[in-house]
């Protein structure tokens, strides 16, 4: 029997209320001291003489659920972390949008800087997704 992995795919960019309500919804939570957030966003870059308008995310996305809870695990084995919450666009994203979102939290500043770059420098190395 396979094991399903949360899907951490949302289609299109991720919108700054849902990384608003995101945060809100951690208030709730006394023991969390701290919070580190990374937005990574469409750069409009220019390749081939042609400034990039948006990327369109593809994934093989059983297997990169897989790796993302993966990591997810990883970083909770090393970091002393309350939660950690991951979302990856799927789809089209225009240059200026938000196509990655890591929310980690922990009861002291120093573990979620450590973390969140564990965390994002593994998703940029492990994870089948792919921008064209």
């Amino acid at each position: 029997m396979s094991t399903i992995y949360k899907n951490v795919f949302k289609p299109g960019a991720i919108s700054s209320s849902f990384i608003a309500e995101s945060i809100a919804k951690h208030q709730s939570k006394t023991s969390i001291g701290a919070h580190n957030i990374f937005l990574g966003q469409v750069r409009a870059d220019v390749v081939d003489d042609k400034k990039v308008a948006a990327i369109e995310y593809t994934a093989y996305e059983d297997m990169a659920n897989k790796k993302f809870h993966d990591i997810r695990e990883a970083t909770f084995d090393k970091f002393n972390l309350t939660c950690m919450h991951i979302y990856h666009s799927m789809g089209e994203v225009k240059s200026g949008e938000i196509c990655l979102f890591v929310f980690v939290s922990s009861p002291r500043r120093k573990e979620v800087f450590k973390a969140l770059e564990y965390v994002v420098e593994a998703i940029k190395v492990e994870v089948p997704v792919f921008g064209k």
